[in-house]
């Protein structure tokens, strides 16, 4: 499994559909996932480090698996089938739990637990950051070239939909 830092949710245009972009740790490609709009809120929210005064359904489920005496240890997405993704949790106490990769990484967003990557998947599905989009002093202008890039872009170039 490849680490992943999950770089945040972008729109994509003309329709504004979500995108959850996960960059490898040690390599240069990115694996765009196309979420929902309910699942990029949580993803951004617990980016964001906010919490609600009332949980939400990804609060919620922390919740149950801390009363069932675990905690979430990492997510890994584990495949790609008929290009919908697919993830597990792993629990502390070695169980695994199928979930949507968007409801995975909102949950390891919220609890700061990595992010894994199945090797498969990023050389089935990922795209290639540019070198300059690694150097740290030109991001901002590199972000918005990618950016642009996500607005002329759609599922079905890389052979994906929805997840």
């Amino acid at each position: 499994m490849l680490p992943v830092d999950v770089m945040g949710v972008r729109l994509q245009l003309p329709d504004n559909a979500p995108v959850v972009l996960l960059k490898e740790r040690e390599g240069d490609r990115v694996l765009p996932i196309w979420i929902g709009a309910a699942e990029a809120a949580a993803i951004a929210f617990g980016l964001e480090g906010q919490r609600p005064e009332r949980p939400l359904t990804h609060d919620l489920l922390l919740d149950v698996i801390a009363s069932g005496g675990a905690e979430l240890e990492r997510v890994e997405i584990t495949a790609m089938v008929e290009h919908v993704f697919l993830a597990d949790l792993v629990l502390s106490d070695g169980r695994r739990v199928t979930a949507r990769p968007s409801d995975a990484v909102a949950l390891a967003v919220r609890v700061g637990c990595p992010v894994h990557v199945a090797p498969a998947v990023m050389d089935d599905a990922a795209i290639v950051a540019s070198e300059e989009d690694q150097d740290e002093e030109t991001a901002d202008v590199d972000l918005e070239q990618f950016r642009a890039f996500l607005d002329t872009v759609s599922p079905e170039d890389f052979g994906q939909s929805e997840s």
